[in-house]
């Protein structure tokens, strides 16, 4: 009886240090995942200032870049500027054709 105790108690003494190596090696599994997420971090960091810099690099050319697209909405404000008055002097024509169909035919 004594003996089956002892084993019972060795038994329960290996499940307990085997679930104190799983959460240890759980922990050890979550420090090098936290470690493998660090290094990410870090490379996402560096990545960002390298396009950063680079973005400064291509500054003037982004600039210039800007500067003909303004030119361009410019452009294409004036092309719709000038529709509009087209189309208001051909109103205006049809207005006085319309004047003059009337005037012609009630007179």
């Amino acid at each position: 009886m004594l003996l089956l105790l002892l084993l019972l108690l060795l038994l329960l003494l290996l499940l307990l240090l085997l679930l104190l190596l799983r959460l240890l090696l759980l922990l050890l599994l979550l420090l090098l995942l936290l470690l493998l997420l660090l290094l990410l971090l870090l490379l996402i960091i560096i990545i960002i200032i390298i396009l950063l810099l680079l973005l400064l690099l291509l500054l003037p050319l982004l600039l210039l870049l800007l500067r003909l697209l303004l030119l361009l909405l410019l452009l294409l404000q004036l092309i719709l500027l000038l529709q509009q008055l087209l189309l208001l002097l051909l109103l205006v024509v049809l207005v006085m054709l319309l004047h003059c169909y009337c005037y012609y035919y009630y007179s």
